[in-house]
């Protein structure tokens, strides 16, 4: 697995960090021809670019406030072998003062129940144990939605409690200490629990 700021490659997928220019034109122009137009990989599925309630709206105005928080921040999901994006992931911003940091995803539809949604959860919560302040990661899934339940459960995180969120409603709350992520990585959970 190769990580940088910029880039977190998984066994199929690289996870690219969206620069703040990017993040905005997707946000305030998603329709503009330079979007990706540097890029060698491509958006055919219309990830991002025509989202009235996804992440842009909530971490456009983070990274407007303050443009170093955007390194937490959405990544394309892109399959390698087809060099097309299959989705976005990003952390809901900077760990807080307990050192819990919570991250969401999304799949398009056609390529969802192939493992690419826990690969990138696995990807990302890989890298992000080693940067400071990160003590507890945190995943929140709607009780309804069997796919992300599956992949959480598959994963060992603890069940700590419940929350009300604006846009989805009750959902459950799962964490683990970075300590018993590495312990879990070490043991093999990423390669013995591959739904």
């Amino acid at each position: 697995m190769k990580m940088s700021t910029e880039l977190i490659q998984t066994k199929r997928l690289d996870l690219h960090l969206i620069p703040p220019l990017e993040l905005f034109m997707l946000h305030e122009d998603p329709d503009n021809a330079e979007l990706l137009s540097d890029r060698d990989f491509t958006n055919p599925h219309k990830e991002l670019t025509h989202e009235h309630s996804g992440p842009l709206r909530w971490r456009v105005p983070q990274v407007k406030a303050n443009p170093d928080v955007n390194f937490w921040f959405i990544r394309w999901i892109v399959f390698r072998e087809t060099k097309e994006v299959i989705g976005s992931i990003s952390f809901h911003a900077p760990p807080d003062e307990v050192g819990m940091i919570e991250i969401g995803f999304g799949i398009c539809e056609p390529c969802r129940n192939q493992g690419f949604g826990k690969e990138a959860l696995l990807g990302m919560w890989t890298w992000v144990i080693d940067q400071p302040g990160v003590e507890t990661l945190r995943y929140t899934v709607s009780k309804t939605n069997a796919p992300s339940m599956a992949i959480i459960n598959s994963l060992g995180f603890e069940h700590v409690g419940q929350q009300i969120d604006e846009d989805d409603g009750p959902e459950e709350i799962f964490e683990m200490s970075v300590t018993e992520f590495q312990s879990c990585l070490v043991n093999g959970f990423a390669t013995n629990n591959s739904s």
